[in-house]
C-alpha cells in the first residue's frame, strides 16, 4: 500500500473508507494490490473493528475482495460492469427528463441555471470541483423529477461509478463541453422539449463513458509502469 492523507473526521469507519477510496481514485492502490487489515489499521491509526467495517463496505461496493488468511486485494476494473451501471444511470436520467417535461406546473430549475448558464470566464476549471458539480447536477435533475425512490437508486449508481467519472474532467476541453451540454440540456428542459433533451443526454453520457474508459486504461498502464520502475 502507498501513503494516503485522509482528513480525520472523528469517525474511524468513515476515515478509513474515504482514505482507501482516495487511494483507489488516485490510482495509488492498483488492481491486484494486496494488503492486510493490520496495515490499514496502522496507516489510519484506526481500531481493527472500524477497519473491518470500512473494508466490508468497499467489498460490497465491488472494489475489494477478501482472501481467506491472505488479506484483501483490489479487484480488477470490470468495465463491463461499469458500462452496465452507466446504462442504468442513463435510463434513470432519461426517465427523469421525461417526468420533468411532463410536470403539469413545471419545475424550478433556477438553482441549476445559476451554476451552469454562466459566462465562460466564470466556469469552474478545477477538475475535482468540477466532478463534484457534475455529479450534483445529474442528481439534482433526478431528484427534481419527484420520484424519491428513483433518486435513491440513482445516487447509489453514481457512488459506484464515481471512481471513473472523476477522470472525465482532466482537461479544460472536457470541462467546457460539460458546461455547454448541461446548459443546453437545461434550455431544452425549460422549453419542455423531451425528445431533443433525451437525445442530448444520451450522447452526453455515452461520450463520458467512452472518455473515462480510455483515461482509466491509460492511467492504469502509467501507474503499472511506475510501479515496475520503483520495484
Amino acid at each position: 500500500m502507498r501513503d494516503s492523507r485522509p482528513i480525520p473526521t472523528g469517525n474511524p469507519v468513515h476515515d478509513v473508507y474515504e482514505g482507501l477510496k482516495e487511494e483507489i481514485f488516485g490510482f495509488r492502490l492498483l488492481p491486484g494490490d494486496r494488503f492486510r487489515e493490520s496495515q490499514v489499521a496502522e496507516r489510519f491509526a484506526a481500531p481493527r473493528p472500524a477497519v473491518k467495517d470500512a473494508l466490508r463496505r468497499l467489498e460490497r461496493e465491488g472494489f475489494l475482495h477478501a482472501h481467506p488468511r491472505a488479506g484483501w486485494a483490489l479487484r480488477p476494473f470490470d468495465f463491463d460492469r461499469f458500462e452496465q451501471l452507466y446504462e442504468l444511470r442513463l435510463l434513470l436520467e432519461l426517465a427523469a427528463v421525461q417526468r420533468l417535461c411532463d410536470a403539469p406546473l413545471g419545475v424550478d430549475l433556477t438553482p441549476l441555471t445559476q451554476i451552469w448558464l454562466v459566462p465562460a470566464e466564470e466556469r469552474v476549471m478545477d477538475g475535482r470541483q468540477m466532478a463534484a458539480l457534475d455529479e450534483a447536477f445529474h442528481q439534482a435533475l433526478v431528484r427534481a423529477s419527484g420520484n424519491a425512490e428513483m433518486a435513491t437508486v440513482h445516487e447509489e449508481v453514481q457512488a459506484k461509478i464515481r471512481i471513473l467519472r472523476r477522470l472525465d474532467f482532466c482537461s479544460p476541453a472536457r470541462i467546457h463541453t460539460a458546461y455547454d451540454e448541461h446548459g443546453e440540456l437545461l434550455r431544452l428542459l425549460l422549453q419542455r422539449k423531451a425528445p431533443q433533451a433525451a437525445i442530448l443526454l444520451r450522447g452526453h453520457v455515452d461520450t463520458s463513458m467512452a472518455e473515462v474508459r480510455k483515461l482509466a486504461l491509460h492511467k492504469l498502464a502509467s501507474a503499472r509502469r511506475e510501479q515496475a520502475h520503483n520495484a
